[in-house]
């Protein structure tokens, strides 16, 4: 047992220490953190010391934690849902199909043998390449918007290309859709002025072509890009283009080596998203191709709902998801090298 030992020094040993200059004016001897004149283990809790508050942090964290289950839990319900609806679609798509019967049958491999066949091969190839013309018509597109939206300097008319780039979001497939076969028809908008200019003798065909197809579907997505691209040109500082130009670079080369490799992740997020979109497709191949352009929805809604053969309908489902997650993470791993361009 150690016996605590007194650290009050003498009235000599302190006086002769103060003379010989051991302490100077602003000095003072160092206080011990422990009960006057002991040393050792310090006395325990309740003893002269006072008992230590819960620190504050903990109040914070219980204070944000209802305030983030209110946001998390309706987002944990709807990933909940769609995981469900994604599990029904899976058993259904490894079940046999019973002519004649809206039940499925037994578990089977048919359904994912059967993809192999050329006819749907194909339909995969057309839906891949409708989607990756769509995202590059929709970026040629809308980059110039994107690029006027963020430069221009009068309000006005900044508010009017917000307004003509983002309309089509408030308008449903259907009535966009519509709205195309108008212009597109034969006796259409864009036929009739074609023919009324001389530059045309006879109507062209846009209609149940894979060009109109196109044409619709970049109205469909225009909006996100132009949003896309706009928010990327936004964090571009000016200061790069001026300084461009000081050193002999005209408008046109400061914009292809400063502007647009400074845009590279607005252009990659863009192009991802609109080719994403088109993949699930529906009404605009569907009124616009009429049967002559199909893609992998349409033809997932002629097996489910014509022939009602809801397992095959399903693998193709399945198969379409794991097709565009293929597709997206090798434009993904394309791209990544061009992400180090833009800005950080």
């Amino acid at each position: 047992m150690t016996v605590p030992r007194r650290l009050n020094p003498s009235p000599e040993r302190g006086g002769s220490r103060a003379k010989r200059g051991g302490w100077g004016a602003s000095e003072k001897p160092v206080q011990s953190p422990h009960p006057a004149g002991f040393v050792g283990h310090p006395p325990p809790a309740g003893e002269g010391s006072a008992t230590r508050s819960p620190p504050a942090a903990s109040g914070r964290r219980a204070t944000a934690r209802p305030f983030l289950r209110t946001f998390v839990t309706p987002a944990a319900l709807c990933a909940l849902g769609l995981a469900a609806a994604l599990a029904a679609v899976m058993q259904y798509s490894l079940r046999a199909y019973v002519p004649g019967s809206l039940e499925a049958g037994g578990f089977t491999l048919a359904n994912f043998a059967a993809l192999a066949k050329p006819l749907y091969g194909r339909v995969f190839l057309d839906t891949v390449w409708i989607c990756f013309l769509t995202a590059l018509c929709t970026l040629v597109v809308g980059y110039p918007l994107a690029y006027a939206l963020v430069r221009a300097r009068n309000a006005a008319l900044k508010s009017a290309i917000l307004v003509i780039a983002v309309t089509p979001l408030f308008l449903g497939e259907v009535v966009r859709t519509y709205s195309w076969i108008v212009v597109l028809g034969n006796n259409g908008f864009l036929n009739a002025m074609l023919t009324k200019s001389g530059l045309v003798q006879e109507p062209v065909q846009l209609m149940f072509t894979r060009l109109g197809v196109v044409t619709a579907l970049v109205h469909v997505t225009l909006p996100v890009m132009v949003i896309m691209l706009a928010a990327a040109l936004a964090h571009i500082d000016r200061d790069y283009e001026r300084a461009a130009a000081s050193l002999g670079a005209g408008p046109v080369r400061a914009f292809l080596t400063v502007t647009l490799p400074l845009s590279m992740p607005g252009i990659i997020a863009g192009v991802t998203t609109a080719f994403a979109w088109t993949f699930s497709a529906f009404a605009t191949p569907q009124l616009i191709g009429g049967g002559q352009v199909n893609m992998v929805s349409n033809l997932v809604y002629q097996l489910g709902f014509a022939s009602f053969n809801f397992p095959f309908a399903a693998s193709l489902s399945v198969a379409g998801l794991a097709l565009t997650l293929a597709v997206l993470a090798v434009m993904r791993a394309a791209a990544r090298p061009l992400e180090q361009i833009g800005p950080h």
